[in-house]
């Protein structure tokens, strides 16, 4: 067959249009709350709710009671007849909705919890912009309570002040978000969503209510916290935000290693682990208790913990603008020591740094790590992470709970129903920092070959898998990884590094960041932000890879050199439903390569595509997808060899003409579809 024909079968094929692939999966439209640019709109408005808490722990009896005063403001244009406020410890009730949706397997024990918790609420008293105090109607559904308001909260700027009594006893786990942990020298107390706090009322849904099941995490407003915490004396205890009184909580050498370490480069010992246990040495007095008082404003949570066993040390953040911040860790005497958690701060202090610089400077005064029970969990200047965790592990674990604080900390997401927004971009980042740290000291396993051939490709290729859009508490709890950290990080890595470039992603992402800082952005915010700020139609791809559920499987169909070999065509065919650039080698005799990227668009028309590559030698391999970081599931059909076909080309007929021949793994591939449509 000559060339010429060649190229007249291509344009007699008959096109399969993709066209619906190249439209929005969700509504992109705009609107005066949310510009189709993907910013907020010029009627943006989001509610606020400012704290004040004071809480005591009871380290014997393991519980803590306390009382909150919330003041929320009602930015919104609806004036509102009743409140919802999360009430999450009821997770830890034996009739809890998340513990009777429990699933009887034992990939679910990270979710599970105690099962003799949950909250007494007492004395609830509300008052409306300012006038007399009242006691209302409330109903507690679960992990949500509503409060009803004998008169309606005003739009626009309205005020509601509410304040209640709490307590509960602390799980020993919960769900690997909270609770105690034994050590030699006493409990090391993690506690978390450990206040009522407001459900976010927003322009996209009203009110957020969904509940807390233990997958799904969680959606807050923005505020002010000024809590104070009272311990034993013997304790000490680190949270959120910035500590307000050391002089009073502090010995006078804790102290002076405490303002010390807020300007050294290097990590400072506050109580070091040979003082630990020894009260004359580590607090200002032996019995009766302490308060601690914190604050944090313009964030979404406060979490904190305590513990007499504690080593605490610290180091100066210092962040792109100049000003200056504190990492800090809190660790048992057990886990002490260069391996495991002596460099806690180091790492902290790097990864804190390295997410300033690359992408938002962060916004807080302080940063703490602590040891315990909890796996790995993160809130706003406060991670809880293994004390078992070791060397990369160790470093692993900090520096991803710590990119938390930019999601879904700083844009705030709703992590409950759309966790991809928070844990797929902060395994993306976590890349980045992995491989700046020490120059790479612990490689990042978003582009290890070992990960994708053990994890990722059997992943997508299971019949079980499910879509990345699939709700956290929804999804099989062993897809949950794949489906909320690992493939939307991975997309976000192959948009950046394949398919728009670094310099593009970077500004559009930048920009997406600096524009919902401390605000609640949407998929449809995130997708409009990154189409605009990269200047394309990206709908392909947050279909495929992000809405979807099939795979990246492109191939090499054939080759067909001209009869003087100045010129082939080069067929490639898209073999399942997810659209991708063609990235192409084609290498000829002598060891020439050239690189050829044909655009997603090539694939609008149908699932076949043909192009003319000017060669100036025989052409010998042509390898599509050669980076083995996109993750293709049939490597098998990306190689074209014409060296292994050239026998066969031989012996076609007519002979002074070249004969395209197919690549056998595409033929085969193509017989197994046959046979499944017959069955």
């Amino acid at each position: 067959m000559s060339l010429a024909m060649s190229f007249q079968l291509v344009f007699a094929q008959k096109p399969t249009s993709n066209q619906s692939k190249f439209e929005s999966p969700i509504q992109l439209q705009g609107s005066p709350y949310r510009s189709g640019l993907g910013i907020p709109g010029e009627n943006y408005w989001q509610n606020k709710a400012d704290y004040a808490i004071n809480v005591e722990l009871d380290d014997e009896k393991k519980s803590i009671k306390g009382n909150v005063k919330i003041v929320y403001t009602n930015q919104s244009p609806q004036s509102l007849n009743y409140i919802w406020l999360q009430v999450e410890q009821n997770r830890f009730k034996p009739d809890s909705r998340g513990q009777l949706t429990q699933q009887l397997s034992g990939d679910n024990d990270r979710y599970q919890g105690a099962t003799d918790g949950g909250y007494d609420i007492t004395n609830v008293k509300v008052k409306l912009d300012g006038k007399t105090q009242y006691s209302p109607k409330f109903i507690i559904t679960d992990t949500r309570m509503q409060i009803h308001l004998t008169e309606d909260l005003k739009a626009k700027g309205g005020k509601i002040e509410i304040e209640m009594n709490f307590s509960f006893k602390i799980p020993q786990f919960g769900a690997d978000r909270m609770g105690i942990q034994k050590t030699q020298k006493g409990d090391i107390f993690q506690l978390a969503q450990w206040y009522p706090r407001m459900c976010v009322y927003d322009d996209v849904k009203g009110w957020n209510v969904e509940p807390y099941l233990g997958a799904g995490e969680f959606y807050c407003e923005f505020g002010d916290f000024d809590y104070k915490i009272t311990a034993p004396a013997s304790h000490i205890v680190v949270a959120s935000g910035e500590l307000q009184n050391p002089k009073e909580v502090l010995t006078a050498t804790q102290l002076d290693r405490y303002n010390k370490a807020k300007n050294s480069e290097k990590t400072v010992f506050i109580v070091e682990e040979n003082e630990v246990g020894d009260l004359s040495k580590t607090r200002p007095k032996s019995s009766g208790t302490f308060t601690w008082h914190y604050k944090m404003q313009n964030t979404r949570d406060v979490a904190w913990a305590s513990s007499k066993a504690f080593v605490w040390d610290a180091a100066v953040m210092n962040y792109p603008s100049g000003k200056k911040g504190m990492a800090q860790s809190a660790y048992p005497v057990e886990v002490k020591g260069e391996k495991a958690w002596g460099r806690s701060t180091e790492y902290t202090k790097a990864s804190i740094e390295h997410y300033s610089k690359m992408w938002f400077e962060y916004p807080y005064p302080a940063a703490v790590n602590v040891a315990g029970v909890v796996g790995g969990m993160e809130y706003p200047g406060v991670s809880f992470c293994s004390w078992k965790s070791t060397e990369k592990d160790l470093w692993g674990v900090t520096d991803h709970e710590f990119g938390h604080n930019w999601f879904p900390m700083i844009v705030g997401s709703n992590e409950r129903l759309y966790p991809w927004m928070d844990e797929g971009f902060n395994t993306f980042i976590n890349h980045y920092s992995s491989q700046a740290f020490n120059n790479g000291e612990y490689p990042s396993d978003l582009n290890s070959g070992f990960v994708y051939m053990l994890y990722v490709l059997p992943s997508l290729k299971s019949s079980k898998r499910e879509s990345i859009a699939t709700y956290p508490d929804v999804v099989q709890t062993p897809n949950l990884g794949m489906t909320a950290y690992f493939k939307p990080g991975l997309g976000l890595y192959m948009l950046r590094e394949f398919i728009v470039g670094q310099e593009r992603f970077d500004f559009a992402f930048k920009n997406y960041i600096k524009n919902w800082a401390f605000k609640h952005p949407t998929p449809a915010d995130f997708f409009n932000a990154m189409n605009n700020g990269t200047g394309e139609n990206l709908n392909w791809f947050w279909n495929g890879w992000f809405y979807g559920n099939d795979n990246i499987d492109l191939s090499v169909k054939n080759v067909t050199p001209s009869p003087k070999g100045e010129s082939s065509l080069i067929t490639i065919s898209n073999n399942d439903g997810v659209i991708f650039p063609a990235i192409i080698d084609v290498t000829e005799d002598g060891g020439k390569k050239t690189r050829v990227n044909l655009p997603a668009e090539i694939w609008q028309r149908g699932n076949e595509w043909t192009f003319e590559f000017k060669n100036q030698k025989p052409i010998k391999m042509v390898e599509i997808l050669p980076e083995k970081t996109i993750p293709d599931v049939n490597a098998n059909n990306n190689k074209f060899d014409v060296e292994e076909m050239k026998k066969k080309m031989e012996e076609a007929t007519p002979k002074e003409d070249a004969v395209p021949v197919e690549n056998p793994a595409e033929k085969k591939e193509e017989k197994k579809k046959k046979d499944k449509k017959k069955k």
